[in-house]
């Protein structure tokens, strides 16, 4: 198996190195935000959040739950998280998803 077999994204080549996009999360909040991201096409994962959800005390040590994103999507992730954050993802109250499919 190469190098970059075993750090291939599941359904795709190697993206290059992951870099921390945020930390100090909740893993509630790094899941939400790791699938945001992912929904915008981006190959965002959520760490930690096992560890700090089982062991909340060392949640301090080791930085709280964090998001890491594919160095070459970082700028991308930093722009979606921004408008996530200002409440432009946000629906109207008035939505309507439509009938279930």
């Amino acid at each position: 198996m190469s190098t970059d077999d075993r750090h291939a994204a599941p359904d795709g080549p190697y993206l290059g190195d992951r870099v921390l996009l945020e930390r100090g999360l909740t893993p509630t909040e790094a899941h939400l935000i790791a699938s945001m991201l992912q929904s915008a096409g981006l190959q965002a994962e959520a760490g930690d959040t096992h560890l700090v959800q089982a062991h909340s005390l060392l949640s301090v040590a080791v930085g709280g739950a964090h998001v890491r994103v594919p160095e070459h999507q970082l700028a991308e992730a930093r722009e979606l998280l921004e408008a996530f954050r200002r409440g432009a993802m946000a629906l109207d109250e008035d939505f309507d998803p439509g009938p279930p499919r």
